[in-house]
């Protein structure tokens, strides 16, 4: 028996449908049929209260209505109002529903409001059971920020996000962003970006394949391909951060920040630009490089800040600098460089290592260098070390040519230095050689002034202007431990020979890893692959053709309503208060 009766209960539930499909309920002024019009359907229209359906939570209002009872379907017509709960309303002049499958469209005017966004487009797609709506014949969403259009769109109640696809365009007071694909979540106003996308403005253009933007508090981040442009710069980097109403940005990994006006570059992997300082600061293996013509400029340390307007430039770095320009190369404590005047200064600020300056196989040291360059011809025209000056010359054989006092003037051409003028207190202890480059002796003098004439670099003749006490002294009567002058410190193995040399003896900075911002999910198609035998989305009584549920990238037709009503004669509504008052009667 109990065998018996389990077969029987079985058999009860298949032959039950599987989802009792809830009937669709309304009310109207005037209900009437027209068979030959309307085969087993229900004409409704509005006296003085709209039509009104009710189905599973979602509220319908309109002017006119033609529903079939049997199929839970039903067509509205003029002045339609759609309400979902407290969160989602729709306007329409044209509207369908089914009760089956919860699947509407709507066109003509269409309106869909929710409460931070309100969606404006031709014609809309909503499935209730995907929670889903959707358009591809152009649409605009308004924001409390923003308006965005695109050709087509979908939107997902239950994330509150809408996608974008195809000619997206996002419009704010004060900016416009172009993108390929934007991913927009209306309760907070964020914006993911997908594909070539552009951010302008009239102080900045930001370019992106991958980014992230707040819309409402107007700032964001980039990570694929991304760069800023300003009036006069161009910062990229593998991560780039944007605050518009801070004018700020900054960037990690890879850095680039290009001048425009004053042809130069800053690297490193980490970078800070303040638009409105018209400042940058850039540090992790930071490197500027002012482009010449002839013998770019080239500046290393652990930080560099560059600030001031582009016809005043002003570079500072700080924490052992190094300094390369064609065969001249520099290192100091901190480097302070002026892009008007055309002066660099190798300064000193520590006090344990004085700031060196190589010109060919010719150091030169002091508490203080000044470089000065021509602004017109952009090559070094001369310096100037102040106090402590010495000059090292390395001798083509052994030993070291030397040059002290309190202050030295250098003079270049194409350069390289070609004359030196040191003055007060001055010592020279140079390796003397005659024509065959044979060490004839070594002379050490004392002077009130010399001049130092070079070719090819090297020490031409001294000539000693003031007061010169000294002799030519053999070699061999030159004791070994008398060869240096006080203060003599070579420091050769520290100079800088090309690009490389600049980071040499440095760790390779650790980067940060860039939390980037990941693809879109897929998200199914809209419209699922039906099998012909399966319930159609749609009434057979509907508008819409069948071929229209198909996937596709833009549709050929919008679906403008020709009608906003039925052609119904409007009812004497004197004669219908009547009636309805003898009928009580």
């Amino acid at each position: 028996m109990k065998h018996l009766a389990f077969i029987f209960l079985f058999s009860l539930l298949v032959s039950m449908p599987l989802f009792a499909q809830q009937e669709i309920e309304f009310k109207s002024d005037r209900n009437i049929q027209n068979e030959e019009r309307y085969p087993g359907a229900f004409i409704l229209s509005m006296v003085e209260n709209q039509v009104y359906f009710l189905h599973d939570g979602i509220e319908v209002w309109c002017d006119n209505a033609v529903f079939y009872k049997k199929a839970n379907f039903f067509k509205a017509y003029g002045n339609i109002r759609m309400q979902q709960g407290d969160s989602v309303k729709m306007y329409s002049n044209y509207a369908e529903y089914n009760g089956n499958t919860e699947f509407a469209f709507a066109s003509g005017k269409v309106k869909m409001e929710r409460p931070q966004t309100t969606l404006e487009t031709d014609s809309l797609f909503f499935d209730r059971v995907k929670q889903q709506a959707y358009y591809r014949s152009g649409g605009k969403v308004t924001d409390t920020a923003s308006v965005l259009t695109s050709r087509i769109g979908r939107y997902f109640m239950e994330q509150d996000k809408y996608s974008f696809v195809n000619e997206v365009v996002v419009t704010n007071p004060e900016y416009v962003i172009h993108s390929e694909q934007l991913d927009f979540y209306s309760e907070n106003g964020h914006a993911y970006l997908y594909g070539p996308s552009t951010i302008e403005s009239e102080t900045s253009t930001v370019y992106c394949e991958r980014g992230f933007y707040d819309t409402r508090n107007d700032n964001g981040y980039f990570v694929k391909n991304s760069r800023i442009d300003y009036d006069n710069r161009i910062l990229k980097g593998d991560s780039l951060y944007f605050n518009r109403e801070n004018s700020f940005a900054s960037a990690t990994n890879h850095i680039e920040v290009l001048d425009t006006v004053n042809k130069s570059l800053v690297t490193g992997h980490y970078a800070e630009v303040y638009r409105d300082k018209d400042s940058v600061f850039i540090t992790k293996k930071a490197l500027a490089i002012n482009f010449k013509e002839k013998d770019s400029i080239f500046i290393h340390s652990d930080t560099i800040m560059i600030t001031g307007q582009p016809e005043h430039r002003i570079v500072r770095g700080f924490y052992d600098v190094r300094l390369l320009q064609g065969e001249m190369s520099g290192r100091s404590d901190s480097i302070y460089t002026d892009q008007q005047s055309g002066i660099t200064k190798l300064i000193n600020k520590s006090g344990d290592r004085k700031p060196v300056l190589w010109s060919g196989r010719n150091q030169m040291t002091g508490d203080t260098i000044k470089l000065f360059s021509n602004t017109e011809t952009e090559k070094l025209d001369s310096l100037l070390v102040y106090e402590n000056a010495f000059l090292i010359q390395e001798d083509t054989i052994e030993g070291y040519n030397q040059v002290k006092g309190k202050f030295l003037v250098g003079y270049f051409e194409d350069n390289e230095i070609y004359e030196v003028n040191i003055d007060k207190n001055t010592e020279t202890l140079n390796y003397m050689r005659n024509g065959e480059n044979q060490l004839i002796g070594i002379n050490k003098t004392l002077a009130s002034r010399i001049k130092i004439i070079f070719e090819n670099q090297k020490i031409q003749y001294i000539d000693y202007l003031s007061m010169p006490d000294g002799e030519l002294v053999p070699e061999e009567d030159f004791p070994p431990n008398a060869r240096r002058l006080e203060g003599f410190n070579w420091r050769g193995q520290e100079r800088i020979l090309n690009k490389e040399g600049l980071f040499e003896g440095q760790p390779e900075p650790e980067l940060v890893k860039i939390q980037g911002i990941p693809l879109p999910e897929e998200p199914e198609e809209f419209f699922d692959e039906r099998d012909e035998k399966d319930e159609l989305l749609l009434n057979e009584n509907s508008r819409l053709k069948p071929q229209i549920l198909q996937n596709r990238e833009q549709d050929s037709l919008k679906y403008k309503t020709t009608k906003d009503s039925l052609d119904i004669p409007k009812p004497d509504v004197r004669e219908d208060r009547l009636q309805k008052k003898d009928s009580v009667n």
